[in-house]
């Protein structure tokens, strides 16, 4: 009866570790052809991707630009940080720590990278247009900011209508 089950434990073994061999060899093969076919079924979602990354890269600009300006590493004497006005220093101190943020959030294709990104994207265009005092109140930065604003409406749209519900 002792060797009926010993035999019997070995032939277990013997399955076993012929099974480990195949599913080792599977996921080993499977990590290295990770290759996935092309298809155009989400042609609109790696758009999005690609243009929140593109908008990240200027996030990154933007906000680089801002702490250029709080550092005094931009701009003359006159225009230094400490000789402007208050809402000017609490804006661009605003807009430094929230476009590096938002870049890092657009890079990621966070939800909140995207959230954090319209908050500079409308925070932008309402200093300009109410607060013209603050930059200048150019219709051309209000111009932009809605283009892009558009832009990200439409490609989120289009790489929605494009998942299943």
């Amino acid at each position: 009866m002792s060797e009926l089950s010993t035999r019997d434990a070995a032939r277990d073994n013997a399955r076993d570790a012929v099974r480990d061999s195949a599913r080792d060899s599977a996921m080993s093969v499977a990590a290295i052809s990770s290759e996935r076919p092309e298809s155009d079924d989400n042609v609109w979602t790696r758009r999005l991707v690609l243009f929140l990354r593109v908008m990240a890269l200027l996030s990154i600009l933007k906000g680089l630009y801002h702490w250029a300006q709080v550092t005094g590493f931009v701009g003359g004497e006159d225009e230094a940080f400490e000789n402007q006005s208050m809402a000017w220093q609490a804006s661009t101190i605003y807009f430094a720590v929230i476009e590096l943020v938002a870049a890092v959030g657009l890079w990621l294709a966070t939800p909140w990278g995207a959230v954090v990104w319209l908050t500079t994207v409308v925070s932008m265009a309402v200093i300009e247009l109410m607060f013209p005092g603050i930059y200048g109140g150019s219709l051309i930065v209000v111009g932009v900011e809605a283009f892009m604003l558009a832009a990200y409406l439409a490609l989120a749209w289009m790489a929605a209508r494009e998942r299943p519900p």
